[in-house]
């Protein structure tokens, strides 16, 4: 118990006084979600809106496999990111492998399906509203899409926050894919499972706590804007 005590009193000492590799190693974190998490919206967002849009043969079968890729093993994501980014695979050429451009492409493989399976679920529900009234208006497929992606904000940033929760939280396909490299490729979650291995449990109860700290303003977003949305304010 005084052990356990000891390790949150040099926890909390390292955040009062922002201890420098906790500071460097959560602003890397950071850089690394929040890259990956743009990435992902640009490709997941619209995608989205195509699959509330467009009918075509295929459209079940597209939406099912995003659905079934939110469970997608992250291990398994990094595996395969490591093999195409090793010497050997096809992209070897570029060096990309234990960098932080490879933590970021993990990562954009693990959220994409999960960004666009919720907020395909709420593009869904408003397409029905405004169906009607942009095919009287003659608009283009980018037009409703458009229009779908800038009234549904609210949802899609919801969809967003929920993006970033899984991907602050991820260490397998980090671990794989970027090495836990120091002053390099270290972020919180890799960090946290290094120093507790080694039994530093200060550090390693620091970085938890802003990694728990991020989650709850995280959850704690998504609240707000579900409240905003059902009351009508934005």
């Amino acid at each position: 118990m005084n052990d356990l005590w000891a390790g949150l009193s040099q926890a909390f000492w390292l955040l009062v006084t922002l201890d420098s590799d906790l500071v460097e190693i959560t602003l890397r974190s950071l850089r690394v979600t929040l890259t990956a998490l743009a990435i992902a919206c640009a490709i997941a967002l619209p995608l989205a809106a195509f699959l509330a849009v467009r009918r075509f043969r295929m459209r079940r079968a597209t939406i099912a496999v995003l659905n079934a890729l939110m469970g997608l093993p992250p291990v398994v994501v990094g595996l395969v990111v490591y093999v195409f980014l090793s010497r050997a695979g096809p992209f070897g050429v570029f060096g990309l492998l234990f960098t932080p451009t490879a933590m970021i492409i993990a990562q954009v493989i693990i959220v994409v399906p999960l960004v666009a399976s919720v907020a395909h679920q709420s593009l869904r529900e408003l397409w029905s509203d405004y169906h009607d009234l942009l095919i009287s208006m003659n608009a283009t497929q980018f037009q409703r899409i458009q229009a779908l992606l800038w009234d549904g904000r609210r949802a899609l940033l919801t969809a967003a926050l929920a993006g970033f929760g899984r991907a602050i939280g991820e260490v397998g396909a980090i671990m794989v894919v970027g090495g836990n490299i120091d002053h390099a490729t270290r972020v919180l979650t890799t960090a946290i499972a290094l120093e507790t291995g080694k039994g530093e449990f200060a550090m390693a109860l620091g970085l938890g706590f802003v990694l728990i700290a991020l989650a709850i303003a995280v959850n704690l977003a998504i609240h707000w804007l579900g409240r905003t949305e059902s009351e009508g304010r934005w």
